[in-house]
């Protein structure tokens, strides 16, 4: 097919007059330029505007140049949200290099695999991070990254690693430095890593063009307007905190930076800087609800939150409104910016009782407003389902907030967009609103305070228990996290061990958040060709059915072959013989 348009391409090329490639980095430069005395930041009394937070990146980028830094180069960050994190996702693009954010959560080897694995040429860490920062660098085989400290007067303690402190380096830096956009806005902005299903996490690549688009939807999405202040409620490891760093600079707004979440120090800064919006998974907004001294109706001040991980419980979108939060859920990956999609709101939904609004809230919704798209497909035909709320297959997205791919993984890479489409993994639904609703995670996945635990990677550490001879992992209802790893555990013949040693010997090797939280010890069912059945390993446990949910239908249904229905039958596949019939067994299972 040609892509001439005849009298439409001749003579009407692209030139630096008509085109500039997207760029995040653009919000920043007019924001300084356009409000350069307003507010840009605030932290534990320090204010910083526009202008100097511009001032600042320039400095810092031309510093990471001086130190070698250039196209397509790795600078990691372990930091929490402080206002230097916010500046990074900045400065370092600036300097034509990837900003690579890491979870501040994870362990010494997951940490080293990554600095190995996306070629870090430079660390910033801070105090409160520098021994597993050390460990790590202990444990890496290629070579090791300059490291940057970043001195933080909030924590007491900790010490220095690093050859110079993150000021000085700005300090250091040209005001003036001539920073330049990315030559192309496929350019690679940023990479974060998946928490992987089976051990080592994969490198997820986003480009300028992508980070543009989604930072520009989280206004749209969010309401956010112009000048809105923004608690850093969600980590800016995550998912470049779903782009709200650039977002915040289109918008002109406010960065209220918080090193930790503490109900105390949110119900304190909120009315202190007239926070407007914040994000976060369901457990900080339960944490917030049920803190005392949680200010309630009139006393509260109204606030727009996102809200995103698992589907959040009717409980929590109902208590938010208690404080006055009124939450909107968003749905994303790593793989697509963080939120994709949105439960759009739709007039008259504010009229229905509180219980209603709640369970139309807490669907995974529709495209964001600059996603092409977000639907749920059968993954072998890759048509749509039905809407019916019933008929299940694989949700998948496809647009230009979608990532260029896995770093280093072509095949994975080609899985994930086979198709055409992005395949997120996730087993959903789409109901007669045509909005997506997630039922279970493909590959077990177990969502813990909006960090992702693979069910596997766990069971792996307990088949290396010398006592252990079946296990298996799946996710438990909490109050506090959402869910959390609940193991069952099969004992050898003559071998004996106690849910507290199992869970020790867990703990030595894992990061807190992924090992087990309770161990059940017993016969493990399994199929007629071995198989465990996690899903009667789950009502075993009695937390399968009632409260438990659905969170156990993708283990029957993860090898459903999504068989189609016969021609002539629509595409309906929840009518066809064999899908019917998995559908009923999965059921009765789970």
């Amino acid at each position: 097919m040609s892509s001439s348009q005849g009298q439409y391409s001749i003579g009407l090329d692209k030139n630096p007059a008509n085109y500039v490639p997207l760029s995040p980095l653009s919000f920043l430069a007019r924001s300084a330029s356009v409000y350069p005395e307003l507010t840009s930041t605030v932290y534990e009394g320090r204010t910083l505007t526009w202008a100097q937070t511009y001032e600042r990146c320039k400095r810092f980028a031309s510093y990471l140049v001086r130190r070698g830094i250039g196209r397509g180069d790795t600078v990691a960050a372990m930091l929490p949200n402080i206002p230097a994190m916010n500046e990074l996702h900045f400065a370092v693009p600036m300097a034509g290099g990837v900003l690579n954010g890491l979870n501040i959560r994870l362990d010494p080897a997951a940490i080293a695999f990554q600095l190995n694995h996306g070629g870090a040429k430079i660390i910033l860490v801070d105090p409160e991070f520098t021994g597993v920062i050390s460990d790590a660098l202990d444990l890496m085989k290629g070579p090791k990254p300059l490291v940057i400290d970043v001195d933080d007067a909030a924590f007491p303690g900790g010490q220095r690693i690093g050859e110079i402190e993150y000021e000085a380096a700005v300090a250091s830096g040209d005001p003036d430095f001539d920073w330049q956009r990315p030559q192309d806005e496929w350019d690679a902005i940023a990479l974060g890593y998946t928490s992987g299903t089976t051990g080592n996490p994969k490198g997820v690549v986003t480009h300028h063009r992508g980070a543009y688009l989604n930072a520009t939807s989280n206004i749209l999405a969010g309401n956010l307007g112009q000048h809105p202040v923004y608690l850093w409620t969600l980590p800016m490891f995550h998912c470049n905190g779903w782009c709200f760093p650039w977002t915040i600079a289109l918008s002109a707004g406010i960065n209220v930076c918080l090193r930790k979440v503490d109900p105390a120090k949110i119900f304190e800064l909120i009315p202190k800087h007239g926070v407007t919006h914040m994000c976060g998974a369901p457990i900080v907004y339960n944490t917030l609800i049920n803190a005392p001294g949680a200010p309630k109706g009139d006393a509260a001040r109204r606030i727009v939150g996102l809200i995103a991980g698992a589907a959040p419980p009717v409980a929590v979108l109902e208590g938010a409104e208690s404080i006055g939060i009124k939450l909107t859920h968003v749905y994303g990956l790593t793989e697509v910016y963080g939120p994709a999609s949105v439960c759009a709101e739709q007039p008259g939904w504010d009229d229905l009782p509180a219980d209603q609004r709640a369970q139309l809230k807490r669907r995974q919704g529709v495209p964001y407003p600059l996603q092409e798209a977000v639907t749920v497909l059968n993954p072998e035909t890759m048509q749509e389902v039905p809407r019916d709320g019933e008929t299940i297959g694989e949700v998948m997205f496809r647009g230009n907030i979608v990532m260029k791919g896995y770093l280093k993984n072509e095949k994975a890479t080609k899985e994930a967009f086979d198709g055409g489409w992005f395949h997120t993994g996730d087993l959903g639904v789409l109901d007669k609103d045509g909005y997506v609703i997630i039922k279970d995670r493909s590959k077990d996945i177990i969502i813990s305070g909006g960090e992702n635990i693979s069910s596997v990677e766990v069971e792996d550490v307990l088949y290396k228990h010398p006592a252990v001879l079946f296990a298996a992992v799946v996710a438990k209802p909490d109050t506090k996290w959402g869910e959390v790893p609940c193991a069952f555990v099969e004992l050898k013949e003559g071998a004996s061990a106690t849910e507290a040693e199992i869970l020790a010997y867990c703990k030595s090797v894992l990061p807190g958040f992924k090992s087990p939280k309770s161990v059940i010890f017993g016969s493990i069912p399994k199929t007629s060709t071995g198989k465990i059945q996690k899903s009667r390993a789950a009502r075993t446990g009695g937390f399968c059915e009632g409260d438990f949910g659905v969170i156990d239908l993708a283990v029957a249904l993860r090898g459903l072959r999504f068989a189609t229905a016969p021609q002539g039958d629509g595409n309906k596949a929840k009518r066809h013989p064999e899908v019917r019939a998995q559908r009923s067994r999965a059921s009765l299972e789970g």
